[in-house]
Parts: structure tokens; C-alpha cells; sequence
């Protein structure tokens, strides 16, 4: 049976050997060339938002922190209440290209692309509610579906709508400074009790990192214990 790339739509050929026989096939969504194109984040990064250090001027390193994180820990308004977040690729051209197509094309099945690594990564900590960070009514209904709850489903596992957003301008549209000082863009449904619990987070990407912080402050307040984030692609 012919497979196709989730992306490009190239057909998928598979190179049978003895060993084709005796293991278990694991899907594949990608062929190929677009696989490579994945760059996964290795090396020195920084210990809270997970941005490649040595991408970075020295000048903008921190001892293991980028000088982006520094600034919100230094701000007393944000210090502490996003206790990292885990980025899996680096945002690369294609990476960028993929997301677009999958976010704000309705491409709604390349959500499969980062199953499996979704997967691996979700297995490895314990958390009391695994959250999406929500869109607006509006936004919502204008793409059709929210791609970080997309993500947390195609990868087995069940989101909580912890979070509701209130509509606002596209994140994409404003600078590092506007997005800081939003007001609170979120609220927190009241029908979950948040008192010492352990809350992920699950976004496409992590930019300034001002909506992570805006969900983990609230939810802070509210007496989560601990809430940390894992993203698709640190920008």
C-alpha cells in the first residue's frame, strides 16, 4: 500500500529487508527529506524557556540563562511562575512552514507529525492536568480547531480545559514589549479544583513566552502548585 508525506505529498518508499519482517513498523508522516528537516534541539540551552545558548551572542547568555528569561525573572510582575517549558525543535524555515500550514491552513492531520515525539516527552514527568493553551471563540471558529489541544489528542492523550481566553489581536501582530504588557488574557474555569496541583502546559511555540506566562500566572494565583510548558518549537 502507497504512502504519502503528511507535507510535501511525495510518495513514501519503503526499502524491504529480512528485518522489515521481524519488527514492528512505527508510522511514518513525513518522508524522508522532510523528516531531516526537523532540527531538534540539542546542546547548552537555556534552563527555563530551552533557546539553542549557542545560537546566542555571548553577551545575551546568563550563566545557563538567556537573557530574555533573566529579564522576566527579574520583573517582579512575572518572576516564578512559568518553571520552564520544554521546546522539542529549533523554528527553523521549514519547521515554520509546517506549523503555518498545519495552524493556519486548517492542515488539521499534520497534528500526527509530532505524535510520537509528543509522546515520549509526556511520558516522562508526572502532572496533575495537561493543559492546551486555549484560542478565542472567535479565533477558534475561524481555524476550526485549536492546534495545541490537536496535539495533546493525536499524541493519545486527553487535555483539560483548564483555561478560557478572551478575544484579542493575533499574538503575531505585536512586538516583544506589547505582548509583556497585555492585560490578563485568560480566566480559569471554576469547576477544577488547582490547589497543590502539578499543571504542563501544551503550545505549537514558544516566542516571548508572554502567553505561557499569562496562563501560569493566573493558574498560579489560583494554587497551582507548579505549571511548566512543553512547545513544539522555541522561536
Amino acid at each position: 500500500m502507497s504512502e504519502y508525506c503528511l507535507f510535501c505529498h511525495e510518495e513514501m518508499i519503503e526499502h524491504m529487508s529480512w528485518a522489515t519482517f521481524f519488527t514492528q513498523k512505527e508510522a511514518a508522516f513525513l518522508c524522508s527529506t522532510c523528516q531531516e528537516q526537523l532540527e531538534e534541539i540539542s546542546g547548552a540551552q537555556c534552563e527555563i524557556c530551552s533557546r539553542p545558548l549557542e545560537k546566542l551572542d555571548p553577551q545575551y547568555v546568563i550563566g545557563n540563562r538567556c537573557s530574555d528569561c533573566v529579564r522576566w525573572e527579574e520583573d517582579e510582575e512575572w518572576k516564578g511562575y512559568l518553571q520552564s517549558n520544554l521546546s522539542i525543535y529549533v523554528y527553523n524555515d521549514f519547521l515554520k512552514e509546517l506549523i503555518s500550514q498545519y495552524k493556519f491552513r486548517g492542515d488539521y492531520i499534520l497534528a500526527k507529525v509530532f505524535s510520537k515525539k509528543l509522546q515520549n516527552f509526556l511520558q516522562k514527568g508526572p502532572f496533575d492536568y495537561l493543559v492546551p493553551i486555549p484560542l478565542s471563540l472567535e479565533r477558534q471558529f475561524e481555524r476550526g480547531f485549536n492546534q495545541s489541544e490537536a496535539l495533546i489528542v493525536e499524541a493519545g492523550l486527553a487535555p483539560t480545559q483548564l483555561l478560557q481566553r478572551t478575544h484579542s489581536e493575533k499574538q503575531s501582530k505585536k512586538s516583544r514589549n506589547d505582548r509583556i504588557h497585555l492585560p490578563q488574557i485568560f480566566q480559569v474555569h471554576d469547576t477544577f479544583e488547582l490547589k497543590n496541583k502539578s499543571i504542563l502546559l501544551v503550545d505549537d511555540i514558544y516566542t516571548t513566552g508572554s502567553t505561557l506566562r499569562h496562563a501560569a500566572k493566573i493558574l498560579k494565583k489560583e494554587g497551582a502548585q507548579s505549571i511548566s510548558a512543553l512547545t513544539i518549537a522555541r522561536g
